[in-house]
């Protein structure tokens, strides 16, 4: 009886183990089909579950001519999720009482920011975390002399017509003023304060500095040309500055290290990074934020549409997966784009990223990181 028992249990084991191998199978050729269908160049995705990396998948190039693999540890510039590590290290600011998310921006920064339309009305720290700061990016956002009244002529264009607090308009100048606030308060170069502050107390590789990362690691960024069909190099996503940096002022120059979305990272020490979000700011060997300042960043400042909020450098969005309400971010510039979403309640988190695909839309999302997102949370979380 005991042999057959025995014989029965094994027989069973072996008919479920090519179940599994093809569940899983099945899942991984759906992947490539989601990049096949949207001419991913390269896509990085990591799976968070239970606190910890469940999945990570690497298809396509790092090096489209070259036909490099990209690989585990290769660096993406994760463009708009970088906004999270500048309003990290802020917070810790605030922490120390060192600033204050009420603080009037004229006086952090040293000129007016003032709505030209609603003189009288400060514009806040967090009106420029939140993008309620009716500060917007008609003029560009690549140096601080675009809305400083004493060297731009035309600095009132970089202003909406409502009052400041009021409404959200996306803004990229928000975070160059950030980033600048931060250097200037901190007295430590931007790129400096992060790595020493965020980077290296969680074990991570990356930062906004380009010149001082291995410049091997660089995943190449491609932009997709509708009209042709093809793929083109974009070399200004990973441009040296050491050239401009001769002249760099500090707490005024900041943009140059785009706190907005210059970070460095890879698709894994990212979802290492988003754990401590998950975790409301606390890591292994302490804490990156306290539990109350990571909450405040999470919480909805204004309502974005009727399916998302967005609270200080963090979207929450109930419109990636439907029925489930994710907290986090999206990116997207030259070509790559790159989305970190997790849930700090139930303990699990996607990052996905692509170094090149088609640039079309599903709703909000680019139409590459939403069909992998729900594949994703249908396989390993539903």
């Amino acid at each position: 009886m005991n042999f057959l028992k025995n014989y029965l249990f094994f027989a069973l084991a072996f008919l479920l183990v090519p179940i599994t191998f093809y569940g899983q199978k099945n899942f991984e050729a759906e992947l490539q089909k989601i990049a096949d269908q949207y001419k991913a160049v390269g896509l990085a995705v990591v799976v968070v579950k239970d606190n910890k990396i469940a999945y990570q998948a690497n298809i396509g190039y790092k090096d489209k001519a070259q036909k490099t693999p990209l690989q585990e540890g290769d660096l993406f510039r994760i463009a708009s999720i970088s906004k999270s590590f500048t309003t990290t290290s802020l917070l810790q600011l605030v922490e120390n009482g060192v600033l204050h998310l009420d603080d009037d921006v004229s006086d952090l920064i040293g000129f007016p920011i003032r709505n030209p339309h609603y003189p009288d009305t400060p514009i806040t720290l967090k009106m420029i975390l939140s993008h309620t700061s009716s500060i917007n990016d008609s003029q560009r956002y690549s140096s601080l002399d675009i809305i400083n009244p004493k060297k731009n002529d035309t600095w009132e264009k970089s202003y909406n017509n409502y009052k400041p607090g009021t409404k959200y308009d996306y803004s990229n100048l928000n975070y160059n003023l950030a980033g600048s606030i931060l250097e200037k308060w901190s007295s430590t170069p931007f790129h400096s304060y992060v790595v020493q502050h965020i980077l290296k107390p969680l074990g991570l590789y990356g930062g906004y500095d380009v010149d001082s990362l291995d410049q091997g690691k660089f995943a190449k960024i491609y932009h997709y040309n509708k009209k042709t069909d093809d793929y083109s190099p974009s070399p200004a996503a990973y441009a040296s500055i050491k050239e401009k940096k001769k002249d760099y002022q500090m707490g005024y120059s900041t943009p140059l290290y785009s706190p907005t979305g210059g970070m460095k990272i890879s698709a894994k020490d990212l979802a290492k990074y988003m754990i401590m979000h998950m975790n409301h700011g606390a890591y292994p060997n302490g804490h990156i934020l306290k539990k109350e300042s990571s909450e405040l960043m999470q919480s909805p400042v204004i309502q974005v549409s009727n399916r998302a909020d967005y609270g200080l450098a963090i979207r929450i969005a109930r419109d990636l997966v439907d029925g489930i309400e994710l907290t986090g971010h999206t990116g997207s510039a030259y070509g790559l784009y790159s989305a970190m979403f997790f849930d700090p309640e139930k303990k699990f988190g996607f990052v996905v990223i692509t170094n090149g695909s088609m640039s079309g839309k599903v709703g909000n999302y680019n139409s590459l990181l939403k069909p992998t997102i729900n594949l994703l949370y249908h396989q390993f979380i539903d």
